[in-house]
């Protein structure tokens, strides 16, 4: 009897070790011979078969009734048993803040929705990085820390219910969404254009370009919204999949891999509303083996964005963003369609995206930084990218970014606007690890049906914007191309408006 149970353990753990290795061996990303780098398979996540459902934990899907206790003990089970999958049944599920195990997956159904609730008591403030700066936030609502092999994915809707965190400006929005919010509480700027939702908003906001370092200076509970967290939060993680799920309405950015590797997006459906305040959609931080592709965005600042850490901090962990091809995807609403900076210190190479369409962003290829980043951004292809109503530019370099978006630069202002006196009689800065560098990028396929102009290039004179060719694209646009501080851009076979450059 002994030996038939002993016998019986080790069938089914053989049964599970192969069903595991099953999962294991799912190629979720070959590179073709069509990518111009050297990019390495990447393989789904290794997630046991075990599979729990939140109603067992007690969860009710009414939209009211909080679920953050069944989602700890439904994780915590799936971590005793080495792993597995939490269905997330149809329903409105309202929680707060949800962790991410290693080798789980967070699978909703088609009708299922997560509601996060806005009451900051949940979301404690941590030692984290936000715009490539070390600083303390609040907990993601869904956060994963050095975990390994893990997943989001189903047709279900994942809401971060941001707008209670988020200042508003008057500008951006019509009186039918400006009077209820200002009705609805919080506080006014001294001018009346911008809503903040509480006085502490109100008071870090006037310290927001430095706020990491003088964090000390303040009382961080009593600014606690403005310290408003990204929607997902996945830090030093490794072999992860986002597939089918909708991510919307995030108190700041949607979706943030910083520091991962083997990453695989897929189909899924990123939307922040227009007016959001870094309402952007993806920003992938440092990140190596990435993979996105299928997926829609329509957003309140940039859409897909890639970044490696700014300024020292970005320089003192020298992560470069690294091996990420990203094709067939649609940005509607955006700041820019594809974006590189202005967080760019760690650098960012072996770039492929194709195949994609930009309707209506600001500007569709967006590369960006200033003086003191640092940081080389080199060897990026762009291939096969269609744009139509554009408001700004189609393709746009600019190395003097300043937080300004592009729809709001004075478009008279002198390419150089921002040189010292100094400068402008050639002293210029000496290059050394703060200057950014761009070069070896290249422009092949692009169609642009309507921009305000087609080729905006601004790069640093004592550092000039290196060796980008554009081949075979057709722009149509109010003005053409407007270059300051490069060398050697070439163009062959490309026309603006009917005429060949």
């Amino acid at each position: 009897m002994a030996i038939f149970s002993s016998k019986s353990l080790i069938i089914t753990t053989l049964s599970f070790f192969l069903l595991s290795c099953a999962q294991d061996g799912k190629r979720l990303y070959s590179a073709g011979s069509d990518i111009p780098f050297s990019m390495p398979d990447i393989y789904a996540p290794s997630i046991p078969a075990h599979e729990v459902v939140l109603t067992d934990f007690g969860a009710v899907g009414d939209g009211v009734t909080l679920c953050t206790e069944a989602f700890e003990q439904a994780f915590s089970k799936l971590e005793k048993l080495g792993g597995g999958r939490l269905v997330v049944p149809d329903g409105i599920w309202f929680t707060g803040p949800i962790g991410l195990k290693s080798h789980t997956e967070l699978h909703l159904s088609d009708n299922a929705v997560i509601v996060f609730s806005a009451d900051q008591d949940l979301y404690p403030i941590i030692a984290t990085n936000f715009e490539g700066l070390d600083m303390q936030r609040c907990i993601a609502p869904i956060h994963a820390l050095d975990a390994t092999d893990i997943a989001i994915t189903g047709r279900g809707v994942i809401d971060g219910n941001g707008a209670p965190w988020r200042e508003l400006k008057k500008r951006k929005v019509g009186d039918d969404i400006w009077k209820p919010v200002v009705k609805s509480g919080g506080v006014l700027s001294d001018d009346g254009k911008t809503w903040f939702p509480d006085e502490g908003y109100k008071k870090a906001r006037l310290t927001a370009g430095s706020l990491n370092k003088q964090a000390d200076d303040l009382d961080l509970q009593e600014i606690k919204t403005f310290l408003r967290p990204v929607l997902v939060s996945l830090r030093g993680c490794e072999n992860i999949l986002l597939e089918g799920v909708t991510f919307q309405n995030s108190p700041a950015w949607n979706i943030h891999p910083l520091w991962c590797r083997n990453l695989v997006v897929k189909d899924i459906v990123v939307r922040n509303p227009h007016y959001s305040t870094n309402g952007d959609g993806i920003d992938i931080e440092a990140c190596e083996n990435v993979y996105v592709t299928g997926s829609s965005f329509d957003v309140g600042d940039d859409a897909i964005c890639i970044k490696s850490g700014k300024d020292a901090d970005g320089r003192r962990y020298g992560k470069a963003c690294k091996n990420l091809v990203i094709e067939n995807c649609t940005v509607y609403h955006g700041h820019g369609g594809f974006v590189i900076g202005s967080e760019m210190s760690g650098g960012a190479n072996n770039i492929l995206v194709r195949d994609c369409r930009f309707l209506g962003t600001d500007v569709g290829l967006r590369f960006k930084s200033t003086r003191g980043r640092g940081g080389v951004v080199k060897d990026i292809w762009c291939r096969n990218i269609y744009m139509k109503d554009i408001v700004a530019e189609a393709v746009t370099f600019n190395l003097y970014y300043a937080g300004v978006a592009a729809t709001e630069r004075k478009a008279d202002a002198p390419a150089n606007a921002t040189l010292s006196p100094a400068e402008a009689s050639a002293d210029l800065p000496k290059v050394d690890e703060t200057t950014p560098e761009f070069r070896d990028i290249h422009f092949e396929g692009l169609v642009c049906a309507g921009a305000k102009q087609a080729i905006y290039i601004n790069g640093l004179p004592e550092l000039p914007l290196k060796n980008v060719d554009f081949s075979n694209s057709v722009f149509t646009a109010t003005k053409g191309v407007e270059m300051h501080n490069t060398n050697n851009v070439t163009f062959v076979n490309v026309t603006v408006n009917g005429e060949q450059l």
